[in-house]
């Protein structure tokens, strides 16, 4: 499969990536609901969770490209077999989110269409197999993520503004929130950086030959870039939820992000509900496959031959999954605590390699990026403690 694009285009696509990879369904359900419950000192959680989130990738990107070695590769230096088992978390937790996604692809094309949701996830399954199929296949994935990103954004920025949120009492509270929820801002990192998303852009990268220390400068923008969109993207559903709160209208839990763009934006906003979610599903069903099959192409050479019917199965398998045994909730559940641990032991190989000079030879990886990367790893590991006990003692 080719996957060698114009370097410019992969550094962007890269970027894109990363961040429709990160706004799935549960991105935009997990958004609208932390808005009901924080209203405008949200805006705080978004922020420092954009900084933690940079803090994370630049430290993971760069240490990957660097190095010019794939996560798995680079854990199994470190420890032998620990890359086997950091790949068969990442395979195994994009799976299950996979199945997830797949079935937010069937509800958006069931909003915009009314055709059934496993129909609409059977449509959605063979324009992603397309992607794969295609000769200039990561030229056409660098696209698709990028023009989806794009689109996203310009519909919920037009269901914000019609919202009318409270812009004024947003910013405010973005630097001084009434209330700091410490577990939201950690569930929120562990959200966007969480899982196959960690390394989903900085792999692309290594695709597209854009590594080692020559390659810094693009690295650093790409990582930066793909946080700095997922943070629009976070921000403007964000004020559009705020509006419907704020004008003290109810929202519908069974589907609260659909319930803000109706009540803001009427029915052309739920249709609008319907393109953005099936783009957040369909990019990050793509961003899943793509990632998790890059976690097993440098174990054998059967692995990289078979790069593009592997990345295939994964996508089938997922949407067979969904049409003959629905949303497997419980499944879901189990995967979110899986991402959750992936996260600080990831990012702890990322900071020990970091500090080992045969991986990196004359790369000083800088302290400020080490101490916010271990922050992140210790929060990280206090919260799923907290989860692992209070799921044992339910």
């Amino acid at each position: 499969m080719t996957l060698k694009p114009n370097k410019s285009s992969a550094i962007l696509g890269a970027a894109f990536l990363m961040a429709t990879s990160a706004i799935g369904p549960g991105f935009l359900t997990q958004t609208t609901v932390f808005t009901q419950q924080l209203a405008a000192s949200f805006g705080f959680v978004i922020l420092l969770s954009i900084l933690l989130d940079i803090g994370a990738q630049l430290n993971i990107w760069r240490v990957i490209t660097i190095s010019e070695l794939r996560a798995q590769d680079l854990a199994n230096t470190m420890l032998p077999g620990l890359g086997y088992f950091l790949a068969a978390l990442i395979v195994l937790g994009g799976l299950a989110f996979n199945i997830g996604n797949i079935a937010g692809s069937g509800l958006g094309v069931n909003v915009l269409t009314g055709l059934d949701t496993k129909y609409g996830a059977v449509i959605s399954c063979v324009l992603a197999l397309f992607i794969f199929w295609m000769k200039e296949a990561g030229k056409l994935l660098d696209a698709f993520t990028k023009i989806l990103g794009v689109l996203m954004i310009l519909l919920t920025m037009y269901v914000a503004i019609s919202s009318h949120p409270p812009v004024g009492d947003a910013i405010v509270h973005s630097f001084l929130p009434k209330t700091i929820d410490v577990q939201t801002i950690v569930t929120l990192v562990g959200g966007t950086v969480g899982g196959y998303i960690s390394f989903s852009g900085a792999h692309r990268l290594l695709d597209a030959d854009v590594k080692g220390l020559q390659s810094i400068q693009a690295v650093n923008k790409s990582a930066v870039s793909g946080i700095i969109i997922t943070g629009i993207m976070r921000t403007v559903l964000f004020l559009a939820a705020l509006g419907v709160v704020a004008s003290g209208v109810a929202i519908d839990a069974s589907n609260p992000p659909a319930s803000v763009f109706k009540i803001a934006a009427g029915n052309i906003g739920y249709r609008f509900f319907g393109v953005v979610m099936w783009s957040a599903a369909i990019t990050s069903v793509v961003g899943a496959a793509y990632t998790s099959v890059s976690f097993l192409k440098t174990f054998h050479p059967f692995f990289q031959r078979y790069e593009k019917a592997l990345i295939n199965g994964f996508i089938i398998f997922s949407t067979l999954v969904f049409v003959i045994v629905g949303q497997p909730i419980k499944l879901l559940v189990m995967a979110g605590a899986l991402n959750g641990l992936i996260l600080p032991v990831a990012l702890a190989v990322i900071l020990v390699a970091a500090r080992n000079k045969t991986l990196l030879k004359n790369y000083i990886h800088p302290l400020w990026m080490q101490l916010i990367g271990w922050l992140v790893v210790i929060a990280m590991t206090v919260l799923c403690i907290i989860t692992i006990y209070n799921w044992l003692h339910k």
